[in-house]
């Protein structure tokens, strides 16, 4: 498509920059001659003409086709099969068994160790501290204060309460009672019982036994044990160690600020009333003048600390093998034969007659009448009255006035001066020798004995039957739907644009006319 609009273009270009005579050909139809005129070329001789040409096209298209396939599938069958299986049955024995152990036996020992301990030297001192001291001056007033009280009176009245009370009434009844008495009549009878009785004959026989006894044999053998021992290192280490002293630091302390009035100085004035000068005073001001100031002197611990090497031991475990022996038992079955006498018991049937006497009750019924006497209550209402007296309280307010005593506190300031003792603290070294115990392990050996169990397995041959899987294979159809391409050939209308010829008789005279078809 691309080149077919290309076309038309590439032939204005030609036309337009060729000085020579030029033919341009499109698919046959169009021949182009004597491009360059004398004249240029008029609109109505360069504008395109369009027209439809049909195109054949190629079209893939899918085609849908149902196709039978097949395929293997596997079906699990079950056979049944015999299996011979070995079951092993633990029976537990034991054995003799020697080990060692060490037992650790602690040592106390002594070591003498140097240290220097800072011994405190008290200092006492005195200096007065002026202080000032407010005093506490009462002075007793007192005032009326009017209050109001709640008095009870206490007022009786009286009401009546109408209830109902219900009172009972009772009244004798008789009636005729029917019953039936079952009254027994005993009858004596007979009967022969026959019944068998066992008796038992004994009858003695005898049969041989084999039975299998285990014999024990001991055998010595040797194990290489592993005992740990403790092995001190001696090492030193560098320890710090805490100390310091006392340093004395003197310290100002500024003075408190105070306000003080000042008058600033006067000047001599001439007053004209008096006829002479007059002494004026100078402005009086507050000012903030601040107090010398204080040195103070106190103790300030300065810590120190020193590096001290002390001696130290500490246990490393070495482990060592030996050979131990120990005995190992071993079973050996032996067989034997011995003859047991034992009795067999038969029991003989016998029959035997008793015969037994028993009694049969038969009840016979007797009609019989009883009188019973019972009572009906019934309640009969009966109203009554009763008067109830009851208090009712009334609070009356009433006014009272009380006089209070009270006492005032006022704060009178007082100076005083006190002597105040301290101490300072002196920290003197002083060298001490200590014993310091220690413990040291030794280990000492021991052997002992036990019986350890061990296991012995032994095979019990059973046969069981087991289901197993068998996959047998099977074909099995199914289908299937396929898209097959197809290609179809189709014809496409296609419009082409191209610029028309040019008839000008100018350009080529006659000849030209009838080349490009005007003068036919």
């Amino acid at each position: 498509m691309r080149a077919v609009l290309g076309l038309p273009i590439l032939a204005v270009m030609l036309a337009a920059f060729s000085a020579n005579s030029a033919e341009a050909a499109y698919g046959g139809l169009f021949s182009f001659r004597n491009a360059g005129c004398c004249e240029p070329a008029t609109y109505e001789c360069c504008k395109q003409q369009c027209y439809t040409v049909n195109k054949t096209c190629k079209e893939t298209v899918y085609e849908q086709q149902e196709q039978t396939c097949y395929k293997t599938v596997y079906e699990t069958v079950y056979e049944d099969k015999t299996v011979d299986c070995v079951t092993y049955e633990t029976e537990t024995l034991y054995k003799d068994c020697t080990y060692t152990t060490c037992k650790p036996v602690w040592e106390t020992k002594y070591r003498t160790v140097n240290y220097t301990t800072c011994k405190p030297v008290w200092e006492t001192r005195t200096k007065d501290i002026c202080y000032t001291v407010c005093k506490p001056v009462w002075e007793t007033k007192t005032k009326e204060i009017c209050y109001t009280v709640c008095k009870p009176v206490y007022e009786t009245r009286t009401k009546e309460i109408c209830y109902t009370v219900c009172k009972p009434v009772w009244e004798t009844k008789t009636k005729d009672i029917c019953y039936t008495v079952c009254k027994p009549v005993w009858e004596t009878k007979t009967k022969e019982i026959c019944y068998t009785v066992c008796k038992p004959v004994w009858e003695t026989k005898t049969k041989d036994i084999c039975y299998t006894v285990c014999k024990p044999v001991y055998e010595t053998k040797y194990r290489d044990v592993c005992k740990t021992i403790c092995k001190p290192v001696h090492y030193t280490k560098t320890v710090k160690v805490c100390g310091g002293h006392w340093e004395t630091k003197t310290e100002t302390i500024p003075g408190p600020v105070v306000k003080k009035c000042i008058q600033e100085p006067g000047c001599w004035t001439w007053d004209p009333c008096k006829c002479k000068c007059v002494y004026c005073p100078g402005e009086t001001k507050v000012v903030e003048v601040q107090c010398p100031p204080k040195t103070c002197c106190k103790k300030v611990w300065v810590p120190e600390v020193s590096e001290k090497t002390i001696d130290c031991v500490r246990y490393e475990q070495e482990t060592i093998t030996e050979q131990v022996p120990y005995k190992v038992c071993r079973m050996e079955k032996e067989q034997r034969v011995k003859t047991c006498t034992y009795k067999v018991c038969k029991m003989v049937p016998e029959q035997h007659t008793k015969t037994c006497t028993y009694k049969v009750c038969k009840m016979v019924p007797e009609q019989r009448v009883k009188t019973c006497t019972y009572k009906v209550c019934h309640m009969v209402k009966e109203n009554k009255t009763k008067t109830c007296t009851y208090q009712v309280c009334k609070m009356v307010p009433e006014q009272r006035t009380k006089t209070c005593t009270y006492k005032v506190c006022k704060m009178v300031p007082e100076q005083r001066v006190k002597t105040c003792t301290y101490k300072v603290c002196k920290m003197v070294q002083e060298c001490h020798t200590k014993e310091v115990p220690y413990k040291v392990c030794k280990m000492v050996q021991e052997t002992h004995t036990k019986q350890v169990p061990y296991c012995v397995k032994k095979p019990v041959h059973t046969t069981k039957t087991v289901k197993v899987a068998k996959c047998v294979p099977k074909k099995v159809a199914y289908t299937v739907t396929r898209c097959v391409p197809k290609t179809i050939c189709k014809t496409v209308p296609v419009t082409v644009c191209c610029p028309a010829p040019c008839c000008d008789p100018c350009c080529g005279g006659e000849a030209a006319a009838s080349d490009c078809g005007c003068g036919a």
